[in-house]
């Protein structure tokens, strides 16, 4: 919708309201037909806007695809929208443009949304466990964790809550509080794509502490219960090639890249295939 549009609509309203307080029998008829034409043109216009912001999210779901793998990734559920109540206050709607600024990328802007949202109405648990997570993306991560411990006060079993928190005790190298909260959230099984990344994050606990052994037990346990988390077989073979079996590592990057040749951790099972075949080390982080 362009400004100059957005800004005929705004005159038809006007002039639609002037006449409204002067307007009697016929032309009272008159004004009736010009509102609803103006509702519907302005419907029409939010259902295209509606349905571009689909399209605009589609566009994002496909740039993260094409992304070069990194180090471990945060928990990504953008598909997690939540179910926002309309208030008289206001909130929902900063919720809302919250969650979808994070499904966006646009952390700042979510963590800002996401405040206001908090301001409206405080101690709105949706509204702060949003902002743990944009926070915890924006890699704020002192911020997070106070949000999420207000979660956890009010909500002890709120497992995507709690290995947020596992996660970020893993980036800030607290293993002992990050397998705390990680194996408590195992233990719960009250949320499945919690439970998964609660093993996949143990498992990378376990694997920077050395213990290959046990890094390789979650990230096996990650892989049968989501298979399509590509990452997993590409830290399941660091963890087997740090324990000395150097021919289950290449077979596990080869599973990798067999299971999601486009995905970014797919390509990167097999980059560290050709690294090794040409004598080079996988690395330590």
């Amino acid at each position: 919708m362009s400004e100059a549009w957005l800004t005929t609509l705004r005159t038809q309203f006007q002039e639609i309201e002037t006449r409204l307080g002067v307007a009697q029998g016929a032309d009272r008829e008159a004004v009736k037909r010009d509102i609803i034409a103006l509702f519907k043109r302005v419907d029409g216009a939010l259902s295209e806007l509606g349905q571009m912001k689909e399209d605009i999210r589609g566009l994002v779901e496909r740039y993260k695809q094409g992304n070069v793998a990194g180090p471990a990734t945060a928990p990504q559920f953008t598909g997690a929208r939540p179910a926002v109540h309309a208030d008289h206050l206001g909130a929902s709607t900063y919720i809302e443009k919250g969650w979808s600024l994070i499904s966006l990328g646009d952390h700042a802007g979510a963590i800002q949304a996401l405040k206001k949202a908090l301001q409206l109405s405080p101690g709105e648990t949706q509204a702060e466990s949003l902002l743990g997570w944009a926070q915890m993306l924006h890699e704020d991560y002192d911020d997070a964790l106070q949000t999420f411990q207000k979660v956890l006060m009010k909500e002890p079993a709120n497992s995507l809550a709690r290995i947020n928190v596992g996660y970020i005790c893993l980036k800030k190298r607290i293993f002992g509080e990050a397998i705390e909260h990680l194996s408590k959230a195992i233990r719960l099984d009250n949320d499945k794509k919690a439970t998964l990344y609660a093993h996949f994050y143990l498992g990378l606990v376990y694997l920077q502490r050395e213990m290959f052994e046990d890094a390789q037990t979650f990230f096996q346990k990650t892989l049968k219960l989501g298979p399509n988390l590509i990452e997993a077989y590409y830290e399941l073979g660091r963890a087997h090639w740090f324990a000395g079996d150097q021919e289950t590592a290449k077979r596990t990057w080869d599973e990798g890249f067999k299971a999601n040749k486009f995905n970014p951790w797919g390509k990167k099972c097999h980059e560290t295939l050709d690294l090794v075949a040409q004598g080079g080390e996988p690395p330590r982080a």
